[in-house]
């Protein structure tokens, strides 16, 4: 993950599960909505527990112009706190639906976790911290 420290920030976006309604619709909002992140302002990485070939045929469907990271060991979750367990959709070690903005110097200046799978990200929320974050 360092490999994508640089010049600009970067969005970390969690996610359960590639093709749901709630994670496709975060991640195509990120790639529609978003305007630091839009015109290069911010790396964006999606990281999910889905197996490779789940993510790469996720990220073709949807057009999504940054790259999908396969967590497949949860090490990464479990670095940034965010592995969990969804009794209600029978999911275990999966990605909970978090955001954070990491700064060039590679220091979290932002994190927003979901209390339920369902609900989405504050994305003015998010776009501020990308502005806060490149502005260090």
């Amino acid at each position: 993950m360092t490999a994508y420290l640089g010049e600009t920030p970067t969005v970390l976006a969690f996610f359960p599960a590639a093709f749901s309604g709630t994670c496709t619709t975060e991640l195509c909002t990120f790639r529609d909505s978003l305007t630091p992140l839009a015109t290069g302002g911010a790396t964006v990485l999606g990281i999910s527990t889905d197996l490779p070939w789940a993510l790469a045929a996720f990220r073709e469907a949807e057009s999504l112009p940054f790259p999908l990271v396969a967590d497949n060991d949860g090490s990464i979750c479990e670095t940034y706190g965010v592995r969990t367990t969804y009794e209600r959709f029978d999911m275990d070690g999966v990605a909970r639906r978090s955001v954070f903005v990491v700064d060039a110097d590679g220091t979290v200046t932002y994190r927003w976790l979901a209390d339920d799978p369902g609900t989405e990200p504050d994305y003015e929320a998010i776009s501020a911290a990308v502005d806060a974050a490149a502005d260090i």
